[in-house]
C-alpha cells in the first residue's frame, strides 16, 4: 500500500474540496478516509483541522466534519485580493528581474503560444502558473511570494474554467505577450497595470461551478 504523509494527505482533500469533488455539506468520515489513505486517525484529524482554519470545512460537536468548500464570494473576494498583489509583485519585479528570469518568462510565453496553437488548455494553464510565479520569485519578497503561491492553489480549477470560455485562450495569449513585453522594457508601471488587467479579464470570464 501506498504510504501518504501528513502534507500530502492534506494537499490532496484540499484539491478534491476545491475541484468540486466533494460537495458543499459532505461528510468527511475520519474513519473511511484514514482506510482509503492507509494511515491512523491522527494523521486525519490534523488534517482536518487544518482545512477548518483554512475555511474549507466546519465541524459540529457530536455530528462530525462537513464540507464548506470555496463559494461565489470567496473567489471574488481572492482574485480582487490576487489582483492588487500580483500588480505589486508585477511593480517590483520590473526592476529586480534578472536576465535569467526574464529568460524563462518569454521562453514559457512560447510555449503558451505553441499550445494555444494545438488548444491545448491544461498545458497552457500549467504554464500559465509556471508564468506567474516566476514574476512572483523576481519580486523577491518571500512574504508576497508565499501569500500569492498559496492563492494559485486555491484557483487553479477556476483557471481552466476562464480558459475553457470561447475566445479567452487566445485573449489570455496576447495578455501575456504584453506582460513579456513590459518586463522586456522594465516598465514596472506598465507591467502592473497588465498584470492587475489579465487577473480582472480571468476572474470575468469563470464558469463558476461552486454554489453560493
Amino acid at each position: 500500500m501506498e504510504y501518504f504523509s501528513r502534507a500530502q494527505i492534506y494537499e490532496r482533500v484540499r484539491q478534491d474540496i476545491l475541484e468540486g469533488r466533494y460537495s458543499r455539506g459532505d461528510s468527511l468520515i475520519e474513519q473511511k478516509l484514514a482506510e482509503e489513505f492507509g494511515v491512523s486517525r491522527t494523521p486525519i484529524r490534523e488534517v482536518l483541522r487544518q482545512l477548518e482554519l483554512d475555511g474549507l470545512v466546519g465541524s459540529i460537536p457530536n455530528r462530525g466534519v462537513f464540507v464548506i468548500g470555496i463559494t461565489h464570494q470567496d473567489i471574488e473576494d481572492i482574485y480582487e485580493i490576487r489582483k492588487r498583489i500580483e500588480g505589486l509583485a508585477a511593480l517590483w519585479a520590473a526592476d529586480k528581474m534578472t536576465q535569467e528570469e526574464f529568460d524563462e518568462l518569454e521562453n514559457i510565453y512560447h510555449l503558451m503560444e505553441f499550445y494555444t496553437k494545438k488548444d491545448d488548455i491544461h498545458q497552457f494553464a500549467k504554464l500559465n502558473t509556471q508564468f506567474h510565479e516566476i514574476i512572483f520569485k523576481a519580486a523577491n519578497s518571500k512574504y508576497l511570494k508565499n501569500m500569492l503561491i498559496n492563492f494559485q492553489a486555491y484557483l487553479q480549477w477556476t483557471r481552466h474554467a476562464s480558459l475553457e470560455v470561447p475566445g479567452r485562450l487566445d485573449a489570455a495569449l496576447m495578455e501575456h505577450k504584453a506582460i513579456v513585453e513590459a518586463f522586456r522594457q522594465k516598465d514596472g508601471t506598465m507591467a502592473e497595470k497588465l498584470i492587475m488587467e489579465h487577473v480582472s479579464n480571468s476572474s470575468k470570464n469563470l464558469k463558476i461551478i461552486q454554489p453560493k
